[in-house]
Parts: structure tokens; C-alpha cells; sequence
């Protein structure tokens, strides 16, 4: 189905980006998977094959970025997809009272860096690689996948951060699509609601019972092949541009 694509994916060595790296793979395609040199990257990228790489990557790092596309080069030879799954996630409320505190800075501009920054930084410079492919008789020369959140639209209490940087990706999708249009490069963000990852794993099972519950349906977590599966759809459907779409089960967070 992918035969001959190539992908992209940054924090591809867990997660919503593993799985997404492994789609690919199964589906026919080759991957780079991008991800911190203290991640399993290479490991992932190793059991995948021969048609997986590793490279190591910050994706606030003009310089790792470039690395990583030159390494897509040269394994590869050229790149028709990015996929961005990198972030990261922070708690702490505005002003906690209790403790007469207001919210570390540093740490705002480290969720807004990582998050928001870190993916229009990927998005910039793989967009002048994509842009070299041979346009298809639609035009097209490839694709590029952005990973919001529900956090954007219903921000919990202690996820200022993680929700401005989240929205920042959505409000940025339309803008930089129709920015890339002219080349034939198409921009999708994926909203995912409640996913069973890493970060998600961190928490203690009843917690999570708890959160499941709160889904509509299904009334569980969603899986990361789902992820990966709509990532897929967004490949294949030329029409799904400019916009983003919501997997959460038809989720909205209340206060």
C-alpha cells in the first residue's frame, strides 16, 4: 500500500510515533524514526529492519533536524511524509495559592518550545525536502501530520502550557497549509484524545479506570494503532488538507 513512501516520524521510539513508524513499515514503506539520543530509538528503528533508521534528534535543534534529514537522504533518498508525534507534557496551576506560587516560567516556555516551536521547526525544514519530490497527477508531492490535542479546545486545571502549545499547532495548520499549497504539500493536524502511552502509563491503574470511564465510546483509552491508523487515512485521502481532526471518542474534557 506504502511501497516506495517514505516517512519521517519525531518521537518515533514510543508511543503514538512507534506505532506510526511500524504502520508504515508494515504497509510497504521506510522510516526514519527521530527521537532523544537517551530514547530507545535505535532499538525500535533495529527491530524494524532494514527499511527503519534512527536518527537522534531535538526537535527544538535546527542542526538535529538537518542531521536527520540528511541521513533520510541518504538511506532513503528522498521524503514524502513527517509525521509529528514529539512532546512533552506539564502540570502546575497559574497561581498555586497554597503555596504562594505562580507558575514556573521556565517551565511555560519549555512546553511552548517543545511543543509548538520544536513541530514548526520540523515542519520548516522537511517541507524544503518534500518539495523536491515529483508532483503526482494531483499535484501533490507529499504530506505532513501534526499531533495537537484535545487540550487545545478543553484545557484541564494545571495545563495552561499544554494547552496554549497544542492550540499553537492547531492555530498554525491552516496557515502553513495554505502556505505549502502552491508546492503541492498538504498539512493535517490529529487532535488525540486519551491514549494508552508512555506518559499515560505513568499513572496509577485506578486513575486510569477512572479516565476511561469518562470516554463515551469506547469507553476505554485509545490504542496507538488507532493513531497510526488515522495517520494512514490522512496519507491515502488527497481531500484532507488544512484541517484538524479530533480521535477521542467523542471526548469533551469538563473542568
Amino acid at each position: 500500500m506504502f511501497k516506495g513512501l517514505v516517512g519521517l516520524v519525531t518521537g518515533g521510539a514510543s508511543g503514538l510515533g512507534k506505532a506510526t513508524a511500524e504502520l508504515i513499515i508494515k504497509q510497504g514503506g521506510r522510516v526514519v524514526i527521530c527521537d532523544l539520543p537517551s530514547a530507545p530509538g535505535a532499538n525500535t528503528a533495529k527491530a524494524l529492519g532494514e527499511n527503519a533508521a534512527f536518527a537522534p534528534v531535538d526537535v527544538t535543534s535546527e542542526k538535529d533536524i538537518k542531521n536527520a534529514l540528511q541521513t533520510t537522504v541518504d538511506k532513503f533518498g528522498r521524503l514524502d511524509v513527517a509525521v509529528n508525534c514529539a512532546g512533552i507534557a506539564s502540570a502546575a496551576r497559574t497561581y498555586n495559592f497554597k503555596k504562594d506560587q505562580p507558575f514556573d516560567l521556565e517551565l511555560f516556555r519549555t512546553t511552548v518550545e517543545v511543543n509548538l516551536v520544536g513541530t514548526f521547526n520540523v515542519i520548516r525544514l522537511v517541507a524544503g525536502l518534500i518539495g523536491k519530490n515529483a508532483p503526482n497527477a494531483d499535484g501533490q508531492r507529499g504530506v505532513i501530520i501534526n499531533t495537537a490535542s484535545i487540550a487545545a479546545f478543553d484545557g484541564q486545571i494545571g495545563q495552561a502550557a499544554y494547552a496554549a502549545s497544542k492550540a499553537g499547532v492547531v492555530g498554525m495548520t491552516l496557515a502553513i497549509a495554505r502556505d505549502l499549497s502552491k508546492q503541492g504539500i498538504r498539512v493535517v493536524t490529529i487532535a488525540p484524545g486519551l491514549f494508552r502511552t508512555p506518559m499515560m502509563e505513568l499513572l496509577p491503574e485506578p486513575a486510569i479506570k477512572q479516565l476511561e470511564a469518562s470516554v463515551p465510546f469506547p469507553p476505554r483509552l485509545g490504542h496507538p494503532h488507532e493513531y497510526a491508523l488515522l495517520v494512514q487515512s490522512i496519507i491515502q485521502n488527497p481531500m484532507l488538507n488544512g484541517e484538524t481532526i479530533r480521535l477521542d471518542g467523542s471526548l469533551r474534557m469538563q473542568p
